[in-house]
């Protein structure tokens, strides 16, 4: 077996010389991305940490009401909140949120139209597939070493870490949804003269909004799932006390931050399930 490790691929030579060639010549790009990242990630923390954490929890309250419909859900809400002020961890939680909406606007902007165009193109989603796979598959370690080079510390390479392994979930549901729309609905339309943008806008993408709902709670899902990750890169939020936690074997906070992430993700993710959950 000597002779096949000894004339390996140049596989990650070719890696290194990849992202130094963009380094050289490609900094101002990635500067400018760096920069409309860090103005999108700073306009949420503005409007979270702005105001006074209670008009936070109650207009977050208010929304939750008018969204579902459900005392029980706003009371859990409201209290959910509140622990995690009474915790300590507000300022750190409000920048999770900012980096997981900030995730979740990007991944959806990107998401659904690329799924809308597999859906309307199959040899486009054939294309995709092991594209998706690698970008879920691969460990986040990999990509995060050149993110760290061209983005450099703090919140952006951890937004593109979590975009780059969250985004394939709104591609592939959005793609579902519009694939499995009922064949009559589509010929219904296509009698009465619907052009194609307006079967889009009236037939298909209603029927799939389900499914482009699914893609934005599994977008937020995973984005927390990497807060902790995130925080290797400098990231600021949930992830740092985290890993503070884990360095110093500290139980106690690593449980008070598990907690604050917990009702996070729950709230998140009753917040961004469809109307029919209501009571």
């Amino acid at each position: 077996m000597e002779w096949l490790t000894e004339h390996k691929l140049p596989i990650g030579p070719l890696a290194r010389d990849v992202v130094d060639w963009l380094t050289a010549n490609a900094s101002g790009f990635f500067d400018a991305i760096s920069y409309g990242l860090s103005q999108m990630i700073d306009a949420l923390l503005y409007l979270l940490q702005a105001p006074h954490p209670l008009l936070v929890v109650g207009l977050t309250s208010a929304f939750a009401f008018l969204l579902k419909r459900s005392l029980g859900f706003t009371l859990f809400t409201a209290a959910g909140l509140i622990l995690i002020i009474n915790q300590g961890y507000w300022e750190e939680t409000t920048e999770t949120l900012a980096l997981v909406l900030s995730s979740a606007i990007i991944c959806m902007a990107i998401g659904v139209p690329i799924g809308i165009l597999a859906a309307r193109r199959p040899w486009l989603m054939q294309a995709l597939r092991p594209i998706l796979d690698l970008m879920q598959t691969i460990p986040t370690f990999v990509y995060l070493i050149p993110a760290l080079i061209l983005f450099g510390l703090g919140m952006v390479p951890g937004l593109i870490a979590t975009v780059v392994f969250a985004i394939p979930a709104p591609i592939r549901l959005t793609q579902l949804g519009i694939s499995s729309t009922p064949r009559p609905l589509i010929e219904a339309a296509d009698a009465f003269g619907a052009t194609p943008w307006q079967r889009l806008w009236k037939v298909e993408l209603p029927y799939a909004l389900p499914q482009i709902m699914a893609g934005l709670t599994q977008t937020i899902m995973l984005s927390l799932s990497m807060v902790v990750i995130a925080a290797l890169v400098g990231a600021d939020g949930l992830g740092v006390p985290t890993l503070r936690a884990l360095n110093q074997v500290n139980i106690a906070r690593g449980f008070e931050v598990g907690v604050a992430i917990v009702l996070v993700a729950i709230i998140l993710d009753r917040l961004c399930r469809g109307t029919e959950d209501r009571k």
